[in-house]
């Protein structure tokens, strides 16, 4: 194994070089969660004795922690891609990391109102305790909103490791630079893929199997992929948008209230008020006792 080290670089890193690490990342979110769902999330019970203490000092190790972690990737930024100054990467990571914990009760309030629409989009859903205990959406749309906040303040690679650790529990991939409005309800969840570019409008419910994705990649002279482009489409207020349906491209537009059937296939803008389903397919039915 050293000689491959040695021999076989890109996939080792060497010392000289700290990541952040993704175990503490995770550790991190997990923490944030309980944050956002006390009582829900984590191994501790919190009732009204106990609230204060476990809020503060759940945010005071957060802090101290996800700043070590921030700091890594902002000096992994400097380092590789010439973005900012490393002397000043801990002072950064001091400020995003309190501005991202400030935001707690805004992502809060959001969630409330994400997990309302999962209780009043289900009629299989009993309670909001049912949802946010067992529906896979409530886990990853958490996860998205919090690492969306530190995306948007250039944060490199600790986005990542949130959204797709929440993938991998839940079968839904939501990028971190989507940008997702209020009371978002994805059912059933699996196989549902949301592009960095994407933007969704409020009231918007999904079914499984969606894709918001890329129709192309455009290239520059030397063949590689052109970066920082609009390539996902937009998703206007009050859109249904049901299982299988694939729907591609920056300068595609689905508009309010359209309602989008199974099975899609979108490359271009739908008009406001809209409903498209897919043409059924043809069935042809053989009888083996006439062969």
């Amino acid at each position: 194994m050293i000689k491959s080290y040695e021999e076989c670089g890109g996939i080792n890193r060497p010392g000289d070089m700290e990541l952040p690490s993704k175990q503490a990342v995770i550790e991190i979110l997990d923490d944030l969660l309980s944050l956002l769902f006390p009582g829900y999330f984590g191994g501790i019970k919190v009732d009204k004795a106990n609230i204060r203490y476990f809020v503060g000092s759940t945010l005071s190790s957060v802090y101290s922690r996800l700043v070590n972690e921030v700091e890594k990737s902002l000096r992994y930024l400097s380092k590789h891609f010439g973005i900012g100054s490393e002397e000043t990467c801990r002072k950064r990571a001091k400020a995003i990391v309190r501005e991202v914990l400030e935001k707690l009760p805004e992502i809060r309030a959001m969630l409330i109102g994400d997990v309302q629409a999962a209780y009043d989009g289900d009629p299989a859903a009993k309670s909001t305790d049912e949802v946010i205990l067992s529906y896979p959406c409530i886990l990853a749309i958490a996860t998205y909103r919090v690492a969306h906040e530190l995306y948007v303040r250039g944060v490199p690679i600790i986005p990542r490791i949130m959204t797709e650790y929440a993938h991998s529990i839940t079968g839904i991939d939501i990028h971190p630079g989507a940008k997702i409005g209020r009371n978002f309800f994805i059912d059933h969840g699996t196989g549902v893929v949301i592009g960095e570019t994407t933007e969704i409008g409020d009231n918007v419910k999904i079914y499984q199997g969606v894709t918001l994705g890329a129709l192309s990649f455009p290239k520059d002279d030397k063949g590689k992929l052109v970066k920082g482009l609009k390539r996902h489409p937009t998703v206007g207020n009050n859109v249904v948008i049901y299982a299988g349906a694939t729907i591609l491209g920056g300068e595609t537009v689905i508009g309010d209230d359209a309602v989008i059937g199974g099975n899609a296939w979108i490359t271009s803008s739908i008009p406001a008020g809209t409903k498209v389903i897919a043409a059924p397919p043809k069935l042809y039915y053989e009888n083996s006792a006439e062969k």
